[in-house]
């Protein structure tokens, strides 16, 4: 019996783009989705509910309370004990802003795990795709506008080699994780096999710590994970109206902005998938309550926008996005210095304290 893969995904108000999400990645081989939502004004709960009756995903409202680590983590540890979970062979929780890209094969999550048959966990480090000028919210798939990214070997800001974790479902792990399975199993580590998105098998300190990728060498062969956590300037804005996934409270600003809009390098190669993907989506959209959801999304999300610059602060927030020009690489040796100071930092962290 082939093995299931599951997707799992917390939204707010994300109704205009699940819809491309969900399409690619049916396409490259997900066949379980687990979606949590909360809060939400724009319909993307009623569209999970649809999505729901028609057997495509596994809807849950996390309204909350939620855990002191947010609302991500707060789903993540309720997602556990679910029948959904409990039967996947493989686990890959995402956000809307993140689409796996395989290199392999057919270009499938199965044809990814049979290029790496001894892997246990697999680790899929972004590849930040900028804003390229961008201003005005379209009701064009992502994946296709945003197109310029960061290059492909960086050595400065260490966020931009953070992962995410495909990993089996075979009891190794307590909890689920953000960007990988938390609480190992002492006796189950020995037996874990932990490869990255080149094709290496990674050291033991990926198997119970490790959120990032070593930066400064490539990391993409076998697969990558497309990160488009700007998109349009318009779009910016109403995502720092609804907050950061993982702490919501936080508003987001420019330094957000400027440690992701990476324009250095065209990236085209998910267009492979985009046959696949619009097959997918045009079934989606076929199901008229689904079309309607969508258009409902749509019309939200540019109202919402002239609502928002009524006010100064997100006036202001476009402006200063309409100035900056995209990121651009720190050379090796002033990423080296930078490197220097935030390991003598960790070392003074856990450093203990001297005796009076």
């Amino acid at each position: 019996m082939p093995d299931t893969f599951l997707a799992i995904l917390s939204v707010r108000n994300e109704a205009g783009f699940l819809l491309e999400w969900l399409a690619h990645h049916r396409a490259c081989g997900f066949g379980e989705f687990l979606v949590f939502s909360n809060d939400c004004q724009d319909g993307t709960d009623a569209m999970l509910d649809r999505l729901a009756e028609m057997g495509l995903v596994v809807h849950k409202r996390n309204e909350g309370p939620y855990d002191a680590q947010g609302i991500q983590f707060t789903a993540l540890n309720r997602a556990s004990d679910l029948p959904v979970v409990r039967r996947a062979d493989w686990v890959l929780p995402l956000d809307v802003d993140e689409f796996v890209n395989i290199h392999v094969g057919d270009r499938t999550v199965q044809a990814l795990t049979r290029a790496l048959p001894e892997a246990t966990a697999i680790t899929l480090t972004w590849r930040l795709f900028g804003n390229a000028g961008i201003v005005p919210y379209e009701d064009k798939p992502i994946t296709e506008q945003f197109t310029h990214a960061a290059p492909e070997i960086l050595y400065w800001p260490w966020r931009s080699a953070m992962f995410k974790t495909l990993h089996r479902n075979d009891g190794s792990y307590g909890k689920l994780g953000v960007h990988r399975p938390r609480e190992p199993r002492a006796d189950r580590l020995a037996d874990a096999r932990w490869f990255d998105g080149e094709g290496r098998e990674l050291d033991d300190k990926f198997k119970t710590t490790r959120i990032f990728s070593n930066y400064g060498q490539p990391n993409y062969k076998l697969a990558q994970l497309n990160h488009y956590p700007l998109g349009a300037m318009e779009s910016y804005l109403l995502k720092a109206d609804r907050g950061r996934a993982v702490h919501s409270d936080h508003m987001l600003g420019m330094d957000y902005w400027v440690e992701r809009n990476w324009c250095v390098e065209e990236d085209r190669s998910i267009h492979a998938m985009t046959p696949k993907m619009r097959a997918e989506l045009a079934a989606l959209m076929a199901d008229p309550v689904l079309a309607e959801l969508h258009e409902n999304a749509v019309a939200w999300r540019k109202s919402r926008l002239v609502e928002l610059l009524e006010h100064e602060p997100y006036r202001a927030l476009m402006g200063r996005l309409m100035m900056t020009p995209p990121a651009r690489p720190v050379p090796p040796q002033a990423a080296r210095y930078l490197t220097q100071h935030a390991r003598r930092a960790q070392e003074l962290s856990t450093k203990p304290p001297t005796k009076p």
